[in-house]
């Protein structure tokens, strides 16, 4: 569910509706900026509007005269909406931004999206762009996260070999309260667990280990946090760090661990719809968002994540070596061919039994 939230700009309108059961539609919507007819920039988005809606309103606040409609969609279905927009079965939002980033790169491999090019876009990394059609607007790392008051210090995982070691032991007091993304109900998660499994020997031995001490698979990220905070998990693998450092912000319960072995970084991608009536306003969030303004928001908003940066709880950042971003190439389309998702989510399924 979507936290509510209130403008600190007085000329910034804000209106949250949360649609609670409504399957295949937006999960909330909010506006930003002076209403204009003919005018309203449709975006359509993965992340919380409590977390995005302040660079909205700092995006409309430098923009004068652009209206924005914000939808926030769960990622598997905003990869069908907007594969069915392309289709011309449905409305074409004018920018699509989603943390699933394997289901961008086969929307613009299906010539689904707008090609724009200028300096800010040619100045990202390579792995950030691609065909100049999406472009990684964000950083953030996947995380184990703790419960502060029932982990011991000397019993917080430091790499996936420590938590390895914490599982093993038969009847442990982890049996049971160790959680992870459900990878067939989010996109993320399946990003994550298939990134995982390429890149870590030790993917094998953590099924088997999740599976062995009765691990739990759930969504969604602050739905996972919030249950690691209030002690129902006591750890949860994988988790956003975007959204674990904002609820950490303001619950000081929950602990965060960039595994040292290696920690994915992920990148949320940005396209413009193929069919958008209103590019130019979708370019000039483009290019706010890749600014040295749009940057400040982002990080303010922690979407770009200052864990890298020397603030985490100990005042040690990741190594640029342990760091593992998650590029945005064709290498992303493996993931979703269609008998090699099957295989890997009925090898998940040996882990974490649907319910």
């Amino acid at each position: 569910m979507p936290r509510r939230f209130f403008s600190s700009w007085g000329g910034a309108l804000l209106v949250v509706l949360c649609l609670v059961g409504h399957a295949g539609a937006q999960e909330a919507v909010s506006f930003y900026g002076e209403e204009r007819i003919g005018r309203q920039l449709l975006i359509r988005s993965t992340t919380d509007i409590s977390i995005f809606g302040p660079v909205l309103e700092a995006f409309a606040a430098e923009t004068p005269g652009v209206f924005v409609r914000y939808e926030q969609w769960g990622s598997n279905e905003l990869f069908r909406q907007t594969l069915k927009a392309c289709r011309e079965e449905g409305a074409v939002a004018d920018v699509v931004i989603s943390s699933g980033v394997h289901q961008m790169v086969k929307l613009v491999n299906d010539a689904c999206a707008q090609s724009y090019r200028s300096s800010r876009t040619e100045a990202l990394p390579e792995d950030l762009r691609w065909r100049n059609e999406l472009w990684g607007i964000t950083r953030e790392p996947a995380v184990i996260v703790y419960n502060k008051e029932l982990v011991d210090q000397q019993d917080i995982p430091k790499t996936r070999f420590d938590l390895l070691d914490l599982l093993r032991p038969s009847r442990n007091r982890f049996t049971g309260r160790v959680a992870t993304y459900d990878i067939e109900a989010s996109g993320l998660g399946y990003l994550f667990a298939f990134a995982d499994s390429l890149e870590a020997t030790t993917f094998g031995a953590l099924q088997e280990s999740f599976s062995r001490t009765g691990a739990i698979s759930t969504c969604c990220s602050t739905d996972i946090i919030r249950a690691v905070a209030e002690g129902q998990y006591l750890m949860a693998y994988n988790v956003l760090g975007s959204y674990a450092q904002g609820y950490q912000q303001t619950d000081d319960r929950i602990g965060i661990t960039l595994p040292s072995d290696y920690t994915l970084v992920l990148s949320r991608a940005m396209m413009i719809p193929k069919g958008t009536t209103h590019f130019g306003e979708a370019t000039a969030l483009l290019e706010y968002l890749l600014s040295n303004d749009g940057v400040i928001a982002l990080r303010k908003s922690l979407l770009i994540s200052p864990l890298f940066d020397g603030e985490n709880e100990t005042g040690e950042g990741l190594p640029s070596t342990a760091q593992r971003t998650i590029g945005l190439s064709p290498a992303l389309l493996v993931s979703l061919d269609a008998q090699t998702r099957k295989a890997f989510l009925q090898r998940w399924r040996s882990t974490f039994p649907a319910p």
